[in-house]
């Protein structure tokens, strides 16, 4: 914990990416309330994330922290999350049966509302308005009024992200996640693809492993983990006034705790080492990770690493490294050297969507999935040449049969993007390429071992 710090200290620093709201009174308000609400996780779950992540960190499991680029208001149901889960636990499976290695569960979800944006304003059809930065913060309406900061969608954030948590304890300690319904988490336009046929070769043989081992006698209803996964929730602590709205001091050990998630990342656009995020990041328990681009030196790589995780304690802090396909070998080896050599235990993970975004000549925001998987591979690549552990994934997806992301075993083109591209945001993989790089991640992750 950084000393002298409080929950408010990131005030006197200087801050990017905060909306101007209109009314401060009206926020003040809300704020106000917020801090009154019960928190949304606990301390001691974020410390247990912090230990299983400190096995990340030694080379003894894998991340996968996968979501929506942002959540909607308008899109929230239960089938929507109960997706988005079943994705997740398909990847996890296949990466577990496929290389040996323990899979933490880390979805971008239940308080993924907001986005840092290039501009504070964008051209729509013509008009000049201020940047959707996300429903938390405004709506995606092009009109002047529809985004305008509304203070009161910090109160839905909260609302929708407690009714998320809910949903999400229930499924994963409630029978959705056992894993005798391995099968039932093939959707169906995801079962009848090359995918989904090699997915269900692992699900029988995850069938086959547990009638032997019943065969021998032992009680599987008993081992609970067969049974129930530990799930948790992460998401860029963008808005600081929510964030510090929802920390609570922890009654056990004294410390700070923001009890809006059990991670909470800093992006790339916000990681400055004497900005306001990195100071309110630096005081709070939970673990952490931190978005590292192509420009980023190992000067400054070493600066957040003694900011955030002072005290070296495994698992604090997760780099997330976004440089693009092409640039992600050469950019990523002199940060491994340094970082090992000064004794900093992190995790390694893998953005390999945002580096690769681009407009198609149809006008969409897409992102191609052979560049996607070029990116993970060269991120193993790198690892290898140091020696270091390529501890994980960080991916935007959905359960969802979109179209937003080119290629994959469907061939998504340029033409096919308008059909249903439906993101709030940045293009997400489907369920059908989420799977196909759950298999090529598991190929690479078997070889490292």
């Amino acid at each position: 914990m950084a000393q002298h710090w409080t929950p408010s200290t990131w005030q006197e620093r200087p801050s990017v990416q905060q909306p101007t709201w209109p009314d401060t009174a009206a926020l003040d308000q809300v704020l106000k309330e917020l801090s009154t609400y019960p928190p949304l996780v606990f301390a001691g779950e974020a410390r247990a994330l912090t230990s299983a992540l400190g096995g990340v960190a030694a080379g003894k499991a894998f991340l996968v922290q996968a979501g929506d680029c942002a959540e909607s208001f308008e899109s929230f149901s239960a089938d929507a999350i109960r997706d988005k889960l079943r994705v997740i636990l398909q990847m996890a499976v296949v990466l577990t049966y496929s290389s040996g290695v323990p899979v933490l569960k880390v979805g971008r979800i239940a308080g993924q509302f907001a986005k840092p944006r290039s501009s504070d304003t964008e051209v729509v059809d013509g008009l000049t308005l201020p940047s959707f930065r996300g429903h938390m913060v405004n709506d995606s309406g092009t009109t002047d009024e529809a985004r305008q900061p509304d203070p009161t969608r910090l109160l839905t954030a909260y609302h929708q992200s407690a009714s998320t948590l809910n949903l999400l304890r229930a499924f994963t300690k409630g029978g959705f996640a056992d894993l005798s319904r391995v099968h039932a988490w093939n959707q169906e336009f995801v079962a009848s693809s090359k995918e989904g046929r090699r997915y269900e070769a692992i699900a029988d043989g995850i069938d086959r492993a547990m009638r032997f081992m019943e065969a021998c006698g032992i009680d599987l209803g008993a081992e609970a983990r067969l049974h129930q996964v530990e799930f948790w929730t992460s998401h860029e602590a963008l808005i600081l006034g929510y964030e510090q709205a929802l920390t609570r001091e922890d009654s056990l050990t004294g410390d700070w705790y923001d009890c809006s998630a059990h991670m909470l990342w800093i992006g790339e656009r916000t990681r400055a080492l004497d900005g306001a995020h990195v100071e309110f990041l630096s005081g709070v328990g939970n673990p952490l990770g931190c978005k590292v681009g192509p420009r980023a030196t190992a000067d400054e790589v070493l600066g957040l690493c003694e900011r955030l995780n002072p005290e070296r304690v495994p698992g604090r802090l997760t780099l997330i490294t976004r440089m693009g396909a092409d640039a992600i070998e050469d950019g990523l080896r002199p940060l491994l050297r340094a970082v090992t050599d000064a004794g900093h235990p992190v995790v390694w993970a893998c953005d390999p969507m945002h580096g690769n975004t681009y407009t198609a000549p149809s006008g969409r925001k897409t992102r191609h999935l052979d560049a996607v998987l070029a990116e993970i591979k060269g991120f193993f690549d790198a690892h290898r040449a140091e020696g270091t552990w390529p501890g994980g994934v960080h991916v935007e997806l959905t359960g969802d049969d979109v179209t937003e992301c080119l290629g994959g075993a469907e061939e998504i083109l340029d033409a096919d993007l308008s059909s249903r591209y439906e993101t709030m945001c940045d293009p997400r993989l489907n369920a059908r390429q989420s799977l196909d790089l759950a298999f090529r991640v598991a190929e690479l992750l078997a070889a490292s071992r």
